[in-house]
């Protein structure tokens, strides 16, 4: 959990600090330090459920091959 934490932390960070550099506003970097991350989960879990629909495929593709 430590980990989870201090990787969470260190992403909400370079968000924060990327939205600063970017348009030097506290406001925006903020906004995008909390937004970014919720887009990012989500985008997340889509391309794992692409990645474990394509794995499935491959599994079928070569035991139809294989048979």
């Amino acid at each position: 959990m430590n980990k989870t934490i201090s990787f969470a932390v260190v992403h909400f960070t370079v968000a924060f600090t990327v939205g600063y550099a970017m348009t030097g506003s506290v406001m925006v970097g903020g906004a995008i330090a909390l937004v970014e991350p919720m887009v990012n989960t989500v985008a997340y879990h889509i391309h794992e459920l692409i990645w474990k629909r394509r794995e499935k495929n491959q599994v079928a593709t070569q035991n139809t091959v294989a048979a």
